[in-house]
């Protein structure tokens, strides 16, 4: 068996999330009570407001906050991977595992990154929505032809069939009706705060790179594949450079499970509320075996299972 975790990214966070988790393990709590932001995470995660845990800001510090728990106790329990990866946000929890981050700064450059990516489109009407059975080419021309009303982009490449677009939201919702046109089979707006991995975010690129100056960034102890090249680390690239691309191109996920495939991974463990990214896997590598962990009862089954393996 060759493991990797998959960490899952914005959208799949609601409250209660992590209740039980800390409740059952100490690794847990202790990443919980170890997190350094401006409001009462444990609170949020377990209590809400729903609509206060769905802003950018918030979302994004308990997401790894409940990863990085997560991978504490599936390191606790002799669980390791051989690589990871993320999707957005995710891949920072990704970093984390592979020991570049500490969970205390994951969490921090995180609570960060959400509080740049909601100020770069502060009060600047915006939208995403997931384009369903239309290829690449065909969307790529529906979003340059939508173009002339403002920012339409490719945002992120999840599986075959599922590409989501963002930008301006005259131009996505524009983008969309011709990729109705060009056969599309359904296109759907999504409930973000923003347009990511698009141009748009460019000022958030901006402001992490000036953050990362004062960061330190530890080796990999495992190699983790990265959003904007769908792969690992090339002749070139670093660590703050790929993040700060990241937040303003485009997501390859589709790449990275297949890249994990080359790369000989056969089993993916997701890490995070939801079960979105081994639908994802599913539908790229029908081949590797997918876990999902968003429950303690979900934790002790993988881990049972993974064993047994």
């Amino acid at each position: 068996m060759k493991l990797a975790f998959l960490y899952a990214g914005q959208g799949t966070q609601h409250v209660g999330m992590g209740k039980d988790l800390y409740e059952a393990y100490s690794a847990f709590r202790a990443v919980l009570d170890g997190a350094r932001v401006d409001f009462d995470l444990k609170k949020l995660c377990f209590e809400g407001p729903e609509e206060q845990l769905s802003q950018t800001q918030y979302t994004q510090p308990c997401m790894v906050a409940f990863a990085a728990g997560v991978t504490a106790v599936l390191y606790e329990k002799g669980i390791r991977p051989t690589m990871a990866a993320g999707l957005s946000l995710g891949e920072y929890s990704a970093l984390c595992a592979a020991g570049v981050f500490t969970p205390e700064q994951a969490i921090e450059l995180v609570a960060f990154r959400g509080k740049a990516m909601a100020d770069a489109v502060h009060d600047r009407p915006s939208a995403m929505a997931a384009v369903l059975m239309l290829d690449r080419e065909s969307l790529q021309k529906c979003c340059d032809a939508a173009s002339q009303l403002g920012v339409a982009e490719i945002a992120n490449l999840n599986c075959p069939g599922q590409i989501v677009i963002g930008g301006a939201a005259a131009a996505v919702e524009e983008a969309g009706r011709l990729a109705k046109e060009a056969g599309a089979k359904r296109v759907l707006p999504l409930k973000v705060s923003g347009p990511f991995h698009t141009s748009l975010m460019a000022p958030a690129g901006a402001a992490l790179e000036e953050r990362f100056r004062t960061v330190e960034f530890s080796h990999m102890s495992f190699p983790v594949l990265f959003n904007c090249k769908g792969d690992v680390l090339g002749e070139g690239d670093t660590i703050p450079g790929l993040l700060v691309r990241q937040v303003q191109s485009s997501v390859h996920m589709e790449d990275t499970i297949r890249n994990m495939a080359a790369h000989g991974v056969d089993t993916i463990l997701e890490i995070g509320p939801g079960k979105a990214l081994s639908g994802f896997v599913k539908k790229t590598e029908k081949s590797i075996t997918t876990y999902a962990v968003e429950t303690a009862e979900d934790l002790e089954a993988a881990v049972a299972a993974l064993k047994g393996a």
